[in-house]
């Protein structure tokens, strides 16, 4: 590893309060794909991205949630539990956990990303987030992973419970519209601005076939996401 690296892996592990035994594990779980691709046109080898880390990340994530709802609240039905935990695992939530605890300032990203405002994206952080998870637990096993990650979740986890924060705006919206309009929301891409590299993506969602509110992200995925929370907030704005 470069001597940026190895400082950046070093910076990192003192704001988690954890000494990685293989840090080459948290190198890997910090290798966006671009930056690894980039590496490896540069002739390095030793350079993976984070894929296959945020892959089991993503069941080390689902795991530790899905057991802190059912110890911490017994009453709940599984559909409740189900409910808070798609919320609770969500690009959303797993970001601003990301910010949380600084791992959106440690990331590797290639020159494209950086330029493209990378370190907000969601897709990018929770990707990043889950990657970590999966480092944790196979440097320090389950323990390391719930000592530094589960008291982050669990302040989101209660705000969901309590109904305090929506994080799938999309689902909420659908749920909505299906209770009190009796149909789908429907989600319309309407233009595209900028180069190919820094794409911004506007999307409309409608309701019975009237617009609710446009939407904009760095991905379609992102825009739609904008606009049913835009969307949401319009129609509460209505009931009041």
């Amino acid at each position: 590893m470069r001597e940026e690296e190895i400082k950046n892996l070093i910076d990192f592990m003192k704001q988690l309060g954890y000494n990685f035994c293989d840090p080459r594990l948290l190198f890997t779980a910090l290798c966006h794909s671009s930056y690894a691709h980039e590496e490896r046109q540069r002739g390095r080898k030793d350079v993976e991205s984070n894929e296959r880390l945020e892959f089991l990340g993503d069941a080390v994530v689902d795991f530790l949630i899905a057991e802190h709802l059912y110890s911490n609240y017994p009453q709940a039905p599984e559909g409740t539990m189900s409910k808070i935990k798609a919320a609770a695992a969500s690009e959303d939530a797993l970001a601003l956990i990301a910010k949380d605890i600084g791992l959106n300032r440690h990331i590797f990203l290639g020159h494209g990303e950086e330029l493209n405002n990378g370190r907000e994206r969601e897709s990018i952080l929770s990707g990043a987030l889950e990657a970590l998870a999966a480092a944790l637990y196979l440097d320090g096993g389950m323990k390391s992973v719930k000592e530094i990650l589960v008291p982050h979740m669990v302040r989101y986890i209660e705000q969901i419970a309590a109904g305090k924060i929506v994080f799938d705006h999309k689902t909420a919206l659908q749920e909505l519209a299906q209770e009190q309009y009796k149909t789908l929301p429907e989600y319309v891409l309407v233009r595209e601005e900028g180069p190919a590299h820094m794409k911004k993506f506007f999307v409309e969602v409608r309701l019975k076939g009237r617009s609710l509110a446009t939407g904009e992200g760095s991905s379609i995925k992102d825009a739609e996401k904008n606009a049913a929370k835009l969307a949401l907030e319009r129609l509460k704005e209505m009931e009041d």
